[in-house]
């Protein structure tokens, strides 16, 4: 049997117009099991969900979380991004608790979509780095292992809303 891992991973929905009540998106959520959830509500018609879940497979533990959001919020909500798929240099120095020029000064993969990033591929690159950036992927791993999974179900999404 596999390992359990810890995933953290964010979740982002918009939400259909009229439907924006702080109170019952709030109470549908912990309704549905998602009391685990740091539950964002600052930006106008989105949702930001931050999870930290332990499961086997990444995009089950992810998926099932985007199915729980879904049924808690009102018809007509979307599933606008997982989180971590394309990530900044900024972003990835935030999560090792490291300065943005220290990732600059190492090898790093090509960027993907306008100076972002993938985070699957930025651990690989990350653990063949020297010193402090190296020493500081452990606290950053469950971000890591959910990258891949996001980056699949981002994917899929947009390919269906398409």
């Amino acid at each position: 049997m596999a390992d359990k891992v810890e995933f953290e991973f964010d979740i982002v929905v918009s939400l259909p117009k009229g439907s924006d009540d702080e109170d019952v998106i709030l109470d549908a959520l912990f309704d549905v099991g998602c009391d685990d959830a740091v539950v964002g509500l600052g930006a106008s018609g989105l949702v930001g969900l931050g999870f930290t879940r332990v499961g086997v497979d990444a995009e089950l533990v992810i998926s099932e979380a985007v199915k729980q959001v879904l049924a808690a919020l009102p018809t007509g909500s979307q599933l606008r991004e997982v989180k971590p798929d394309l990530v900044s240099l900024a972003d990835v120095a935030a999560r090792l608790q490291v300065t943005r020029q220290a990732l600059q000064k190492r090898d790093m993969p090509p960027p993907s979509l306008g100076g972002l990033y993938r985070a699957s591929e930025m651990l690989p690159a990350l653990e063949d780095q020297p010193g402090k950036v190296r020493d500081a992927l452990d606290a950053a791993r469950g971000w890591f292992a959910s990258a891949s999974a996001a980056q699949k179900i981002n994917a899929r999404a947009s390919l269906e809303q398409s």
